[in-house]
């Protein structure tokens, strides 16, 4: 966080990757997050009722049915869409609040966003609503184009920020940015004028998916998955019989390496994405799995296995997301220490 701050930059904590788990929310807090930012109302609600003193924000565009509640427990949402902004507006006057509205742009990823032609026009309909604060303009990389940052389409950010003040005569105090793909460009220097960070991922896991990058001032094993071991027996490799499709509609493809020693655990796709997983015991690999189990080849491992044993497994972004969300993962809390931060060239000091 330091880091960031020391940029000018604020960070906002994304609780979305965990379920707004409270512990993690508390964790980013004292490590120095500015705003808490979740993509579910509900959890909103949780981080807001657990930390009202704490601003936090609704980082996916309103659904018009759940206007009401965004209204009273967000003090920011991110908006595209000038109908939501007018029920948003009046049901302020309602309630005698004022709503924080960042208006996003897309910058080419093509998730949410207006295009930059049409921000300016959009937010000079936005200004003669009632009961709402332009806070800023942001936008979001990575995530479903897998479109990766760069000075330029952040300059798009910039730029339009003072386009509007020259043309509607109000200041843009925010320009916001989301995913950790994002710090890649703070660490090069290249990031300039904006003010603001959406970031989970690289907090919580040191790692940033659009890039395939461990971020090495950060620490990557701040969650483990542990899985206990049902079954250990030595099977041929391959199937027997005609093969079709598994539980995942998939139809998997085997190699014949003989008769392998097989762990099964007491874990599957309804609970982690198995292919997000890797696995912490030299030897080991992933077979596969189903909905309630995963099978790995533990002929190679360094460790004598017995049933009842557990494995520990590294997760990526989206085994985070499935295992935190699954009430079947019991959830448990250790302090590590923190690293330090890194220089202006990337490194660490």
């Amino acid at each position: 966080m330091d880091f960031c701050k020391k940029h000018g930059i604020e960070v906002v904590g994304i609780t979305k990757g965990v379920c707004a788990d409270l512990n993690i929310a508390k964790v980013m807090l004292e490590g120095g997050v500015s705003l808490l930012g979740d993509s579910r109302i509900q959890n909103v609600i949780s981080l807001k009722e657990a930390y009202p003193s704490t601003e936090v924000m609704l980082i996916r565009s309103p659904m018009l049915s759940e206007v009401e509640k965004v209204v009273e427990y967000a003090d920011y949402s991110l908006n595209t869409e000038l109908s939501v902004l007018k029920k948003i507006s009046e049901t302020c006057k309602k309630l005698g609040k004022t709503h924080k509205v960042i208006i996003m742009v897309d910058v080419g990823d093509r998730r949410e966003g207006l295009l930059p032609h049409d921000v300016v026009p959009f937010v000079k309909k936005a200004m003669e609503l009632e009961n709402i604060e332009i806070a800023g303009i942001g936008a979001q990389l990575g995530c479903f184009g897998g479109v990766l940052p760069t000075f330029e389409n952040q300059k798009i950010l910039v730029d339009l920020a003072e386009k509007i003040k020259s043309e509607l005569h109000i200041d843009i105090p925010i320009i916001s940015v989301g995913g950790s793909v994002i710090l890649k460009l703070l660490e090069d220097s290249l990031l300039e004028k904006i003010n603001q960070l959406r970031v989970g991922e690289a907090i919580i896991l040191g790692t940033s998916s659009t890039d395939n990058r461990d971020i090495p001032w950060l620490r990557q094993d701040t969650l483990t998955l542990k899985a206990e071991i049902i079954e250990l027996k030595e099977k041929p490799s391959l199937p027997e019989g005609p093969i079709g499709k598994n539980a995942f509609g998939r139809t998997p493809q085997f190699v014949d390496k003989g008769i392998r020693k097989r762990a099964i655990l007491a874990i599957g796709g309804q609970d982690v994405s198995i292919e997000g997983l890797t696995p912490l015991t030299d030897g080991i690999g992933i077979l596969g799995g189903s909905s309630d189990h995963i099978i790995v080849d533990v002929t190679d491992s360094q460790t004598s296995l017995e049933v009842g044993d557990t494995l520990e497994f590294r997760v990526n972004y989206e085994a985070m997301l499935r295992a935190m969300t699954s009430k079947y993962v019991n959830k448990k809390y250790v302090k590590i220490k923190l690293r330090n931060t890194p220089t202006e060239g990337g490194g660490t000091k």
